[in-house]
């Protein structure tokens, strides 16, 4: 007899879908996926059982969370948690896009208010010859009227640290240079093989005050009287 081949079926192709850890990750990847996290809680999402209300055209006080949502509702407003750790938690009835404009507005304030200091460096030898110190004084004079620091360096490479007051000198000098300039914050100090000095920008210094009307009106009459003194002594001549 003549054996038939065995036949078990269609094989499935591999790969056909995803695997079963695969296929969960997938459903609950929207679920899983976090919401961008506001810096206040509003209405629904406040927890407390009773808040402390404020906000423009409401009675401020301490109320159940029920009643300051009405409140707001009825005045087509949001409820927004603006002191979560106080006891009960501040809210205030405000519209919330608003209150985030404010809220960037402020940040967008308080950003430009902060200077940002700026630091340039300058590099010398212990052995500077006068063109590379002038050419490097003339720098440092516009870093300082533009308002930046000025951090200056003596490098001493290998056995020139036998050279450390040369360049001690020459710090001092350059510092002395810029007094008109900048302020020495600090005098040269050697650190390994770096002698260093900081100077920071002088403030413009302010225009002569002239005098006040009333002043000048008094120098105006008193140097008329001494004219006519003046005069009726020479008459008496």
């Amino acid at each position: 007899m003549q054996k038939k081949p065995f036949w078990s079926g269609p094989r499935k192709p591999m790969n056909s879908g995803p695997r079963p850890q695969q296929a969960g990750r997938n459903m609950n990847r929207g679920r899983n996926m976090k919401k961008d996290k506001d810096e206040h809680a509003i209405n629904d999402e406040i927890r407390a059982r009773e808040v402390r209300l404020v906000g423009d055209n409401v009675e401020e006080g301490i109320y159940p969370l029920a009643k300051a949502l009405k409140i707001a509702d009825k005045l087509e407003l949001d409820l927004i948690e603006i002191a979560p750790m106080a006891q009960p938690p501040v809210c205030k009835a405000m519209d919330y896009q608003k209150f985030l404009y404010q809220q960037r507005k402020r940040l967008k304030e308080q950003k430009a208010k902060s200077t940002k200091v700026v630091v340039k460096e300058i590099r010398f030898g212990p052995q500077t010859d006068e063109h590379d110190y002038n050419f490097k004084l003339n720098h440092a004079i516009s870093f300082l009227k533009e308002g930046a620091k000025v951090k200056s360096y003596v490098f001493f490479k290998g056995r020139s640290i036998l050279f450390k007051e040369q360049g001690e000198m020459l710090l001092l000098r350059f510092a002395n240079d810029l007094e008109d300039y900048g302020k020495l914050e600090q005098m040269p100090v050697l650190e390994g093989k770096r002698m260093t000095i900081m100077l920071s920008p002088k403030k413009p210094k302010e225009a002569p005050k002239k005098d006040k009307p009333a002043d000048q009106e008094g120098k105006n009459a008193a140097a008329a009287t001494d004219g006519e003194t003046r005069a009726a002594e020479t008459a008496e001549q």
